[in-house]
């Protein structure tokens, strides 16, 4: 969250009032008057344009949304079969790669090789695994 100036005054008020109550002798006693007497002391004041505030952040450029990107791939497991279908709904080409994380120690995982989807391409990858399969999913790369 950032601070704007009403939060950091308000906030310097709340601690000078906070600080009245908690520290003993906070307030100041008024001249020629004898704190034992039982007279009301007067609180101290500050002149909140004297207090010192943070510039706000200078921006010097509007952020820009990315642009979209990447094909829009379903991973489908099948005992130890693994298949991804990517469809490329973006104008820019997308290079897809499935990646299989086998559950035996003993298997091997698989990555396969990286394929192009142009524009409204759509594209089936295929991987398995001796036995069980633990994890599959696709990356994607910019050409």
């Amino acid at each position: 969250m950032r601070a704007t100036r009403s939060r950091a005054v308000s906030l310097l008020v709340t601690s000078v009032v906070l600080t009245g109550f908690l520290v003993p002798g906070a307030f100041a006693q008024p001249e020629g008057g004898d704190p034992a007497s039982g007279s009301e002391a007067e609180p101290a004041v500050v002149d909140l344009a004297e207090i010192p505030v943070e510039p706000p952040s200078v921006r010097t450029e509007s952020p820009t949304a990315p642009e979209p990107y990447g094909a829009d791939c379903d991973t489908v497991i099948d005992g130890s079969q693994v298949t991804a279908y990517c469809l490329n709904s973006y104008p820019e080409t997308d290079r897809v790669r499935l990646h299989v994380e086998c559950d035996r120690w003993w298997d091997i995982d698989g990555d396969g090789a990286a394929v192009t989807v142009g524009p409204a391409g759509r594209v089936a990858l295929a991987g398995r695994c001796w036995k069980e399969v633990r994890s599959a999913w696709v990356s994607h790369q910019r050409p």
